[in-house]
């Protein structure tokens, strides 16, 4: 099945993966910051931040995609992204660029090891896939 999506993007790397996210869920894009744990919470939940004083719980997709986490370099981010009107940070290696995707295929049940169900799917261009996250399954894990 072959789609065809106009829709903005943001696009990021998790390790040497690229990843996206519709433009339209992101709040903001800030420099990794000092997080602060909270404790007995889910393995990927890293804490929580003082964002312009409101506090956003930060997950990395490292520890949710059983990567090992790496140290924060100047390239590493925090997208900020809006879903069921809470704010909720998530940890990316860096940001590339904000791209739309021409071919947007269904993922597959398991993406490099990946539970597909994270991915609405996966989009295709000429420097590679991309995969697109689906916020409902990344970020409300049981």
């Amino acid at each position: 099945m072959q789609q065809s999506d106009q829709s903005q993007y943001v696009e990021f790397g998790i390790s040497e993966e690229n990843y996206a996210i519709l433009i339209s869920d992101i709040h903001e894009i800030i420099r990794m910051q000092d997080i602060t744990e909270i404790p007995n919470s889910q393995y990927y939940v890293q804490g929580v931040i003082n964002l312009r004083g409101k506090i956003v719980p930060v997950i990395s997709l490292r520890s949710l995609f059983s990567l090992s986490e790496d140290e924060a370099t100047k390239l590493t981010r925090i997208v900020v992204v809006n879903h069921k009107e809470e704010s909720v940070g998530i940890i990316v290696d860096k940001v590339h660029k904000v791209t739309t995707f021409s071919d947007i295929q269904p993922p597959p049940e398991r993406v490099g090891g990946i539970n597909g169900a994270y991915f609405v799917g996966i989009g295709i261009t000429p420097s590679g896939l991309t995969g697109i996250l689906k916020l409902d399954e990344v970020l409300i894990r049981e």
